[in-house]
């Protein structure tokens, strides 16, 4: 977490969803003191925390010992294979791989403002058909043209896959699931 809080200048007030993939101290040992942090910024929105098995005991022991309660509400979530985190701009995997978890995510396309004076040119008829246009799908027109979407837009962006792999040595599943994405592998340290 550190890494990423000196690129993009984070404020542990931002954080919404935490994922902690394995029972370990490298993994574990900072987080109630980042709890016992938010709160006494008097943080109010809820905290997800997507954590494997066994780790929520380890939660509630700390918070009994500090004599703490939290001024907000943690949700725990056990990690399980499929989706766990899916919002506007992007969605969160993850995979059992036996040992620990591994997690692809996928952010969506962005389309930028939409050209309307292009529209008119091809008389399209306004309506749904320009929503369609500007997130990017394709028409066949009666006479053989394509009218492709992406160029009714200024600036599109693409989406983004990553495949985030902590073990190293990649099983079958590893591979498949990290295909045509940037494959990050290293350990997160919390």
């Amino acid at each position: 977490m550190s890494t990423l809080n000196r690129k993009k200048k984070l404020k542990i007030n931002q954080i919404s969803n935490i994922i902690i993939t394995e029972k370990n101290i490298e993994n574990i040992s900072g987080l109630l003191g980042l709890l016992s942090s938010l709160s006494l910024i008097n943080r109010k929105k809820k905290l997800n925390i997507y954590i494997s098995k066994g780790i929520e005991k380890y939660i509630v022991l700390g918070k009994k010992y500090a004599k703490t309660n939290f001024g907000y509400c943690i949700c725990l979530h056990i990690l399980k294979t499929g989706l766990i985190i899916k919002n506007q701009e992007y969605q969160i995997y993850t995979f059992n791989n036996k040992l620990n978890f591994e997690f692809l995510l996928t952010a969506k396309n962005k389309y930028g403002q939409f050209k309307l004076n292009k529209a008119q040119k091809f008389q399209f008829p306004v309506g749904p058909i320009y929503g369609k246009l500007k997130n990017g799908y394709s028409f066949l027109l009666p006479d053989g043209i394509i009218i492709e979407g992406y160029k009714f837009t200024k600036m599109h962006y693409s989406g983004i896959k990553n495949s985030i792999l902590i073990n190293k040595y990649h099983t079958r599943n590893s591979i498949e699931i990290s295909h045509k994405s940037k494959i990050i592998e290293y350990k997160f340290i919390v």
